[in-house]
């Protein structure tokens, strides 16, 4: 992705004659579901943190945080420079830690050498974000698995405010990714913008029943986690420049949705049976 976001010419993110081109058209239908895809992780995020708030409360929370996604990802879009510097400067080595850099020799051919790891801005977003993901998907599901149903439970206030900080530092992880892809994908800003206010707008429309079936449904809660854990994985091996092919990643978690959703029918047909093993 970030080779992607290097090969992007920063001034070729100009306005065009031909505005709503082809070339155009394509790129905002391509980057449009590419980014409605990367934003799944981000709806689910926000349905489990909304969850802990009082029922009135939730729907609220699911939009002001979709909305600062919105706002984020805009805002990331219209400073394109210092998100290109951001991703090239190095604010610091690891010593101790190595990465491949492919280049070119004097012949043209293709050569790879191994150097210092550095640790960019972007990458240092990355691995904070991710740690972040980890350790909080990792603590709810410490809190399912303890949890007591034979013993009434103490019902926890979760501040409004404190749920929107959270899902306000994760916005920023994700539109981040969101931003990068899009920088890579299109070269007029007004399709990187469309693209993203309509996935945006999308995800909102749906995100109340995403946050609907996942509370209706423990077992995809659990699974829900487990995603973001694995997310939160990804995205700190690619802050340390171990990069893991997205397409792999998002396989996985289809396949891992199928064969759930294949047991919730199951379930749902024959729970006598299910119940009785």
């Amino acid at each position: 992705m970030i080779d992607l976001l290097l090969a992007a010419d920063p001034g070729a993110v100009t306005t065009t004659t031909a505005v709503f081109s082809a070339e155009n058209l394509i790129a905002l239908l391509t980057l449009t579901a590419l980014e409605i895809v990367l934003g799944i992780d981000n709806v689910v995020f926000i349905a489990i943190l909304a969850g802990k708030l009082p029922p009135e409360q939730r729907a609220k929370a699911r939009t002001i945080g979709l909305a600062l996604a919105l706002v984020t990802r805009i805002l990331l879009l219209m400073t394109i420079a210092w998100i290109i510097g951001l991703a090239k400067t190095n604010l610091f080595n690891v010593p101790f830690m190595t990465e491949q850099v492919h280049e070119h020799d004097a012949s043209g051919a293709p050569i790879i050498r191994e150097v210092v790891l550095g640790i960019s801005g972007r990458d240092l977003v990355l691995i904070i974000g991710g740690a972040f993901l980890i350790g909080k998907a990792t603590l709810e599901i410490h809190h399912k698995i303890e949890d007591r149903h034979d013993k009434p439970k103490a019902v926890k206030a979760t501040s409004f405010a404190m749920v929107i900080a959270q899902i306000l530092m994760i916005d920023m992880v994700f539109s981040l990714d969101s931003v990068i892809t899009a920088v890579g994908m299109a070269q007029a800003i007004w399709v990187m913008v469309a693209a993203v206010t309509i996935s945006i707008g999308i995800m909102l429309a749906f995100a109340g029943k995403i946050s609907a079936f996942i509370e209706r449904h423990p077992t995809m809660k659990m699974l829900a986690l487990a995603f973001l854990i694995l997310i939160g994985v990804v995205l700190v091996a690619d802050g340390i420049g171990q990069h893991i092919p997205k397409g792999y990643v998002y396989f996985a978690m289809a396949f891992a949705l199928g064969v759930e959703l294949l047991n919730l029918k199951v379930r749902a047909r024959h729970p006598a049976e299910v119940i009785a093993g």
